[in-house]
């Protein structure tokens, strides 16, 4: 069975890819791969933050538990999958990159991904 390590650098290693991080709640890295000019400890820390305003958005909205989002910016995509309650997948993206296969891995392993914490 794979670790987390070995799923974080899986996800890593894929063409396009800038950082994955796996965030706990407190706002802290249990595993992460960022490339150069991605401040890793940054996003951690601002994660469980913004996963608070996105879980009351869905609660707000009558969407229910938030489960994976794709959040578009300037220089590229972010994909944030919650995994357990106590911990957050997030791959940045850079810009043009078909993320597809990427989300459509993360919603198919999703319960096995969590069941490494």
């Amino acid at each position: 069975m794979p670790s987390i390590r070995d799923v974080v650098e899986a996800f890593h290693q894929r063409e396009g890819v800038d950082a994955v991080l796996v965030v706990g709640s407190d706002g802290l890295a249990i595993d992460a791969q960022t490339r150069d000019g991605v401040d890793g400890e940054g996003v951690a820390a601002l994660l469980p933050t913004a996963m608070r305003g996105v879980a009351d958005l869905g609660t707000a909205g009558g969407r229910g538990e938030f489960m994976t989002g794709v959040l578009e910016f300037e220089g590229g995509l972010a994909i944030v999958a919650s995994l357990t309650a106590d911990a957050t997948l997030i791959i940045l993206v850079a810009s043009g990159i078909n993320v597809g296969s990427l989300l459509f891995e993360i919603q198919r392993h999703r319960s096995a991904l969590a069941g490494l914490f």
